[in-house]
């Protein structure tokens, strides 16, 4: 993804401050009121909030107030659930910070002691669910590595103006071994993989059904193919490719349309 200088050196800049910060706290093992205090001096630093404007403690969600959230034109972009730069971060610790984003309709939550960030994207289904999409260390990021720093790049105002996690998220979601899963199973896809067998022989005569079973019995894992996840992929393939049908279908109406009127003019 293509960064901006500005923002490039910023990130560079931040970290080379924030790493002795972080190292020192945790050498101290600090608590968690101060380890707030070095989170809200990062998303200012490194990550491009305005510290007065755009960081806010006062998020009341059902009564109680979140550790911080970040805000742009005055809409709710993140909240984030800060521990003690000491503790050791748990899916279990998203739970709470989830819950609150849920009640708000929020979709994005940060789980971090500072140094180590978890982002979570809201599964607004039922029941909530969360899912990982980015899981970073400070300190083990080199202020040198453009990977590192294009990871880094993705918790910032920036990246939330342009949806750069959302974009993020989709291409995690694209590679992940269900969605990819869920392509080679898919009928548009097996139609190719058959026709491309009677090339290679054209003797063997092989249903599309046939090649599915063989993918799924002798090729692919089963974790891949069973479960919620995989479910889930299939249906998301199933309705892409419905789509693309409704759209090709759009798009030869017009065609077939003409050639009615030719036909009536003839």
């Amino acid at each position: 993804m293509a960064i901006s200088a500005r923002v490039s050196d910023r990130l560079s800049a931040g970290l080379k401050r924030f790493q002795p910060i972080l190292e020192a706290a945790k050498t101290r093992d600090v608590n968690e009121s101060d380890t707030s205090m070095i989170v809200t001096d990062m998303l200012a630093e490194i990550f491009g909030y305005d510290k007065y404007n755009e960081i806010t403690r006062e998020l009341c969600i059902r009564g109680t107030f979140c550790d911080l959230a970040t805000k742009i034109d005055g809409k709710i972009q993140l909240i984030v659930e800060v521990k003690a730069i000491g503790l050791e971060l748990k899916d279990a610790h998203a739970k709470q910070a989830v819950d609150y984003a849920a009640n708000a309709g929020i979709e994005w939550v940060a789980v971090t002691n500072g140094s180590h960030w978890r982002v979570f994207r809201v599964i607004f289904g039922k029941p909530i669910d969360q899912e990982l999409v980015l899981d970073l260390n400070v300190l083990e990021l080199s202020a040198r590595n453009t990977t590192h720093l294009e990871n880094l790049f993705l918790l910032t105002r920036e990246s939330m103006t342009k949806s750069a996690l959302h974009a993020y998220h989709d291409y995690k979601q694209a590679t992940s071994r269900f969605f990819l899963a869920a392509v080679l199973t898919n009928d548009t896809v097996l139609e190719v993989v058959r026709r491309e067998l009677r090339r290679v022989s054209p003797d063997v005569r092989i249903t599309v059904e046939e090649l599915r079973n063989a993918l799924q019995t002798d090729v692919l894992k089963r974790d891949v193919i069973e479960g919620e996840k995989a479910d889930t992929a299939r249906k998301k393939v199933a309705r892409a490719a419905t789509k693309m049908l409704r759209i090709r279908k759009e798009a030869d109406e017009p065609v077939e349309e003409e050639r009615a009127e030719i036909s009536d003019q003839v």
